[in-house]
């Protein structure tokens, strides 16, 4: 199955520089149909409107506006706060059993009451359902939903699961009314009921239309009469030109790097600002544990010795990202530096040799290091270039890159093909259990061959169970540890999050911070 690893480049935190916000400042309106529609620029393509299917930013950015989930991350917070519920709560020690109450009133797009019935029914079909692009996955620990009256829902666990309430927070918890949506398949007419802030208008092949919701009850509150979502379809040329033609006001996700830096940098560009906060996307070196190349110890501990982040976000990325020496990135619980404690921040040639001579190799180590040219960001190509100079400067290696189209790319890696390749993640939730857990757990979605039992049968559950998520920290610091040790996979890089708009839109530092939920409702335009 595919999680959230099916994503372009560059997603954010809390606490923007400031000094990267002149004209975009958090004026607040009236809400509701005053304000005026958005034009949006994407690269990313929406891949599916039915939250049984979606798995990817396009779709869940689609799904956090138009659909409810029982609750929300507020902007700039990674706790979840009640949205369609008026209350959750676990209701035993053991985080096993959760209860929600629905707040009262609340109707779908199309008039429709919404109840518990219709979230038990959304869970219930997307459990069935189980598509293999959809976010099922997220809840191996469901056992049942029920309903006992109108307005309450009880979610019962297999097993302990703190993280729960994230989830269901996230476009994966998406409330759809039972009448709209069939039990026992996907929606395949591109069309959208939920009862969030914005209803689908319509949604083509080069654009979606979103409208106010004139029946939405909830947190958000509008500041805008619609948005109108242009699809790129990964031109990121076509983009750029089309916010510096103001053909559209804003442009999120998938501009080149070099293309920011040129927007920020060059003083004909009046009138368009260039929006800049941290991310939780982060992305990984991955390595075929079963390969008889990138298998073998000494040859990881090599690369890990060699890998010059530095040089890569100067060079490649032009520094929007930031160097990673943890598999959790900064600004997320139990972030530590365990790549950098155990291989250093600089390389190491004389280490990195050491490395191969212990595993018995004397000669250069031929390997390749596959790509794929769009998924993983604009720069990916380049960036595994750059990595094979590296390597091969040090007189150690042959390393050559190859960069396929990504289906082929994630059939082959399915298929054990390749010994060193990228993977990128843009968190389904702002906790450390998402970038651990669908790594190095069970049926983890790597397909590196991957497994040590002090991470899958100790480490993982036990943090999982883990109510106070602030007391993990040692646990995820010994998980860090281990896989810095056994080298499954090298961190890269953590991205920074760019929106470029044009001055007369405000409210763009509230749609990005480390939740990844994009909020039209704060977006304003004069």
């Amino acid at each position: 199955m595919n999680m959230r690893n099916q994503w372009p480049v560059l997603p954010i935190v809390a606490g923007l520089a400031s000094g990267l916000l002149t004209g975009c400042g958090s004026e607040t309106s009236d809400s509701g149909s005053d304000g005026s529609s958005v034009v949006m620029g994407m690269s990313d393509d929406v891949l599916a409107t039915d939250p049984a299917s979606g798995y990817d930013p396009g779709s869940w950015l689609l799904f956090n506006n138009v659909f409810q989930s029982l609750l929300s991350f507020p902007k700039g917070g990674t706790e979840p706060e009640p949205e369609a519920a008026k209350e959750c709560a676990f209701t035993d020690t053991g985080t096993k059993v959760y209860k929600c109450t629905l707040q009262d009133g609340l109707k779908f797009s199309n008039g429709d009451a919404l109840t518990s019935a219709d979230v038990k029914y959304s869970f219930d079909r997307t459990m069935k359902i189980d598509d293999s692009a959809g976010p099922a996955i997220m809840f191996p620990m469901l056992d049942s939903v029920a309903a006992p009256d109108s307005k309450t829902v009880v979610f019962r666990l297999k097993y302990a699961d703190a993280t729960f309430p994230s989830k269901i927070a996230s476009g994966a918890g998406s409330i759809v009314d039972h009448r709209e949506y069939a039990t026992n398949g996907l929606r395949k007419d591109h069309k959208a009921v939920g009862s969030g802030p914005y209803r689908l208008d319509s949604f083509g092949d080069d654009q979606a239309v979103f409208s106010v919701n004139p029946h939405y009850k909830g947190t958000a509150e509008v500041q805008n009469s619609g948005v109108t979502l242009k699809f790129f379809h990964g031109d990121q040329k076509a983009l750029k030109d089309a916010v510096l033609k103001k053909q559209v006001d804003l442009a999120y996700r998938g501009l080149a790097a070099d293309d920011i830096a040129e927007i920020r940098n060059d003083s004909a560009n009046s009138g368009i600002s260039v929006i800049e906060g941290n991310s939780a996307e982060v992305q990984h070196l991955v390595f075929n544990m079963n390969d008889p190349v990138a298998g073998k110890l000494g040859v990881r501990k090599a690369i890990a010795y060699l890998l010059d982040r530095d040089a890569l976000v100067d060079d490649v990325y032009e520094d929007t990202a930031t160097p990673l020496y943890s598999i959790i990135p900064t600004g997320i619980t139990g972030h530590s530096t365990s790549f950098f404690d155990t291989y250093g921040a600089r390389p190491s040639p004389s280490k990195a040799e050491a490395a191969l001579r212990d595993e018995g190799i004397t000669g250069k180590v031929k390997i390749t290091l596959w790509s794929t040219p769009s998924r993983y960001g604009p720069s990916t190509d380049q960036e595994f270039k750059a990595i094979a100079k590296q390597l091969n400067a040090s007189g150690l290696f042959d390393a050559t890159v190859k960069s396929v189209a990504y289906d082929q790319y994630e059939k082959d890696i399915a298929h054990g093909k390749y010994g060193v390749y990228v993977k990128g993640w843009v968190p389904d939730y702002p906790d450390p259990d998402n970038f651990t857990a669908p790594f190095f757990g069970k049926g983890n979605v790597l397909s590196n061959n991957f497994s040590n039992s002090t991470i899958t049968g100790s480490l993982i559950p036990k943090t999982a169970a883990e109510s106070d998520r602030s007391s993990t920290d040692g646990s995820y610091g010994k998980l860090q540890d281990l896989v810095a040790e056994d080298l499954p996979i090298i961190p890269v890089w953590q991205a920074k999050q760019y929106a470029v708009a044009r001055d007369t839109i405000y409210g763009l530092e509230y749609c990005l911070d480390a939740s990844t939920v994009f909020r039209f409702w704060e977006i304003k335009k004069d």
